[in-house]
């Protein structure tokens, strides 16, 4: 669930991982469950911790879908969530990119151990931060060590404050200079959306193009990905749509569908339970890029041990979670958690099946309640892709 503008995530970092253990075995698999009636079980799971709305799509190996809404799309009006409805992909997102990148790669525009010094010139320097030192791979891969400093609301007053603020890719950066690295390029990992503006930056700089628009030419309209679209510094999301709520404490309930993501260029993508499936199936399933390059985006380091909590037995490729499955094996996934709304997906790495759950609402009040719903949304990914495949012990 890493977000930009859910600040109180960070709390959750710290919560034993034993509440973790405890939420998925909480909604454990039923023996002889249907993938449709399981999936129906765990969207009301979710809807059962306090979470709005929730709908759900699985795509099974041979096409055949299953689908699942739960709770409500309106607080104000008990309108039902539609099974269509679309919402912020927020940092999925970052997948679309470095899809972007690693296409640029295999046609010689660029190279993934070129600096950013190269591309950007004089753009990362100051406290310690040197551009001269990190790679495109290693922003990829948040192993550049470049800090964090996005804009965020932790409260209902700085949301109605900030929704509607707008800024560019350079401000956005020159807030992360501000601050020394947190580690040495390529000695550690942390979380960076700041190294996803600097690869929009490059993709530009090499293309001429806004990063948007590469991936509107290169991944969407071939795919037919007509659901999925960039808005901008439009506050509002194409209709059906849930409305996004953000519990920022007892009483303290807000629709927060009304905002301009903070990182508009990198984070203003729409999109649907298709269309997400859609695209996670054709990367798997090599679509998208050519076996070298999709050899490189699975190459997976450790994540931090505080989101080691969040993803269990977690690794991060270029742009690319990979995750254990109760099951035996792992998959492939990338989640995003963005003004209220957050998604996990997963694809198996065949790419035959896959499965997509957006929330309505973000539970960003306590630790625990942002773990329950992490939680309970991976056992649903879990019980997806495992279906009629036996648990290992």
């Amino acid at each position: 669930m890493i977000s930009t503008l859910r600040k109180p995530l960070a709390m959750a970092l710290g919560v034993a991982t034993l509440l973790a253990a405890e939420v998925a075995t909480a909604v454990a698999q039923p023996a002889g469950s249907s993938p449709g009636q399981q999936l129906r079980r765990d969207t009301a799971a979710i809807h059962a911790l306090g979470v709005s709305g929730v709908q759900a799509r699985v795509i099974a190996s041979d096409g055949r879908q299953s689908v699942a809404t739960s709770g409500t799309a309106d607080l104000d009006t008990g309108r039902p969530v539609p099974s269509d409805g679309h919402f912020r992909m927020a940092s999925t997102s970052k997948a679309l990119v470095a899809t972007v990148v690693l296409q640029l790669e295999a046609e010689g525009e660029l190279s993934l151990d070129d600096t950013v010094d190269q591309w950007l010139p004089g753009v990362v320097q100051g406290n310690g931060n040197d551009g001269s030192r990190i790679t495109i791979r290693q922003l990829l891969q948040h192993t550049s060590g470049i800090h964090d400093d996005l804009p965020g609301y932790t409260t209902p007053e700085e949301y109605y404050q900030q929704r509607h603020d707008v800024y560019g890719s350079e401000q956005l950066v020159a807030r992360a200079m501000a601050h020394a690295p947190d580690f040495p390029p390529g000695e550690g990992w942390a979380y960076s959306n700041t190294g996803y503006v600097l690869l929009d930056m490059i993709i530009q700089k090499a293309t001429g193009q806004p990063a948007h628009q590469e991936i509107e030419d290169r991944i969407l309209r071939p795919l037919g990905l007509d659901q999925t679209r960039w808005m901008g510094t439009s506050p509002t999301l194409p209709r059906p749509h849930a409305q996004a709520y953000q519990l920022f404490g007892p009483g303290s309930r807000v629709d927060v569908t009304d905002q301009i993501p903070v990182d508009y260029e990198n984070l203003s993508w729409v999109t649907t339970t298709q269309d997400e499936n859609d695209f996670f199936r054709a990367l798997l399933a090599g679509r998208l890029l050519p076996a070298r390059q999709m050899a490189e985006m699975k190459q997976t380091v450790p994540v931090s041990a505080e989101v080691q909590q969040l993803w269990p037995g977690g690794r991060y490729g270029l742009g690319l979670v990979e995750r254990p499955l109760s099951c035996g094996g792992t998959y492939w996934s990338h989640e995003g958690g963005d003004g209220g709304y957050i998604t996990l997906n997963g694809v198996t790495d065949d790419g035959r099946r896959s499965a997509v759950v957006s929330m309505s609402e973000a539970r960003g009040d306590t630790p625990e309640h942002i773990l329950a719903q992490e939680n309970a949304a991976s056992a649903l990914i879990d019980h997806a892709l495992c279906a009629g495949r036996p648990s290992t012990p």
